[in-house]
């Protein structure tokens, strides 16, 4: 692949994870294991609210193709193949669900050093299609989406972005929601690992003339410990420690607090993944 663009979906994504993931209020599980022939394993068992699920997912890589096929507790079947330069500089995504048979998708992504676009096509018979496309460099890229359902024959969503990509600084910008929502991010590297960083998100819906604004960072406190923290104008903080038990094995523990409403109980989550 071209070391040009991001991907229309990348805009933005630096500071959405930051401020979001890993960040949780449930107890989750997980065991990953590898076998020489290329083959993942992935069981995860999820327990939300009093109810558990879970899931058990394969994943197997051969050269330059990936297929992978998850099965959940409530008798789905996701299945998705991932072929890389089936054409040159393209990367091919085909994806269903059983017995969901309209969840069928089609996506090709192109690569080149100065554009990136993908085409995405539901599989069913009044197909949607999403369209994306940025230009620019690594450093800089302009981006935008469109989708089209063919069957109510009109726009479905339309957005736009920038993003600006330096050795020790992020920052993007996206309006979307067709023109109703505009969406600033930022992230700063305190450190050239970039182990250490803080990021600011900012989202005005003018329909409603609301703000919110979320600022948060990561810091490492060894070279096994990471905590990270967030808050909102809302008043929700959040905070979460991930640990690294053995090799690859991390262990979090995540909470929630409404500093509004201090009479309500905090809301906490415990993640375990286990990796080989």
């Amino acid at each position: 692949m071209s070391k040009g663009p991001v991907l229309f979906a990348d805009i933005g994504k630096k500071a959405k994870d930051l401020l979001t993931k890993d960040y949780n209020s449930d107890q989750k599980f997980s065991v990953s294991t590898y076998s020489d022939a290329g083959v993942a394993l992935t069981s995860t068992a999820v327990k939300k609210g009093g109810l558990s699920t879970g899931d058990v997912a394969a994943l197997y890589m051969y050269k330059n193709t990936t297929f992978d096929v998850k099965f959940d507790t409530g008798s789905n079947i996701s299945t998705t193949l991932t072929i890389t330069d089936f054409l040159p500089s393209t990367k091919t995504i085909a994806s269903i669900k059983f017995p969901d048979y309209n969840s069928g998708k089609l996506e090709v992504q192109y690569f080149h050093d100065r554009a990136s676009f993908t085409t995405a096509v539901a599989l069913n018979q009044s197909p949607a299609i999403d369209v994306t496309a940025t230009i620019g460099t690594p450093t800089i890229a302009f981006g935008a989406e469109a989708g089209y359902d063919t069957t109510l024959g009109s726009f479905t969503k339309y957005t736009a972005g920038i993003s600006v990509t330096k050795p020790d600084s992020y920052a993007s910008m996206i309006l979307g929601d067709k023109g109703d929502s505009l969406q600033a991010s930022y992230v700063h590297h305190l450190d050239l690992p970039k182990k250490s960083s803080v990021a600011g998100e900012i989202t005005r819906r003018f329909s409603t003339n609301e703000n919110t604004f979320t600022i948060g960072g990561s810091f490492p406190v060894d070279h096994l410990t990471v905590v990270k923290a967030k808050l909102n104008n809302h008043g929700k903080l959040g905070a979460l420690v991930q640990h690294e038990v053995i090799p690859k094995s991390v262990l979090t523990i995540s909470s929630e607090v409404d500093t509004k409403a201090l009479d309500k109980s905090p809301r906490f989550g415990l993640a375990i993944a286990l990796k080989p």
